[in-house]
């Protein structure tokens, strides 16, 4: 599969973004929110299957030495076809001179790690909902 990538918010189903984000266990927000979320940021990709939207990832950045990806999710009856992988490439390639941080999913730190990606021993959270974020495993 050849998915069209998309780099641009253009027509975008911000419910499906958020319904997606929520199908595969991910922090998710009301369609408005992340589409100010994507729109704020410095880099988004956005992949299509005949016109529909398989696929989403962003990135906030200074422009100059530093980045955090989020938001990297492929609609669950498409993953498995590198479609992440795909999402990650376009993405780092729009940061390629900066530091890039991200937090993953819990079971997904192999797929990063293929990546180039490296866990970090000084990491910090400050989240809104802490409970949460421990019972996840993201936090002590």
């Amino acid at each position: 599969m050849q998915p069209e990538i998309r780099f641009d918010c253009n027509g975008v189903n911000w419910q499906l973004v958020a319904d997606t984000l929520q199908e595969v266990g991910m922090a998710h927000y009301a369609p408005e929110i992340h589409q100010q979320a994507f729109e704020a940021s410095h880099t988004v990709v956005f992949l299509y299957h005949n016109q529909q939207m398989i696929g989403f990832g962003r990135a906030i950045s200074d422009g100059a030495y530093q980045a955090a990806v989020y938001d990297v999710a492929v609609l669950p009856q498409y993953q498995g076809h590198g479609l992440g992988r795909t999402i990650m490439q376009a993405i780092l390639s729009r940061v390629s001179h900066c530091n890039v941080i991200l937090y993953a999913s819990i079971g997904k730190e192999p797929f990063y790690r293929s990546l180039g990606f490296r866990l970090m021993k000084t990491g910090m959270a400050l989240f809104k909902q802490v409970e949460t974020m421990a019972a996840k495993g993201f936090t002590d």
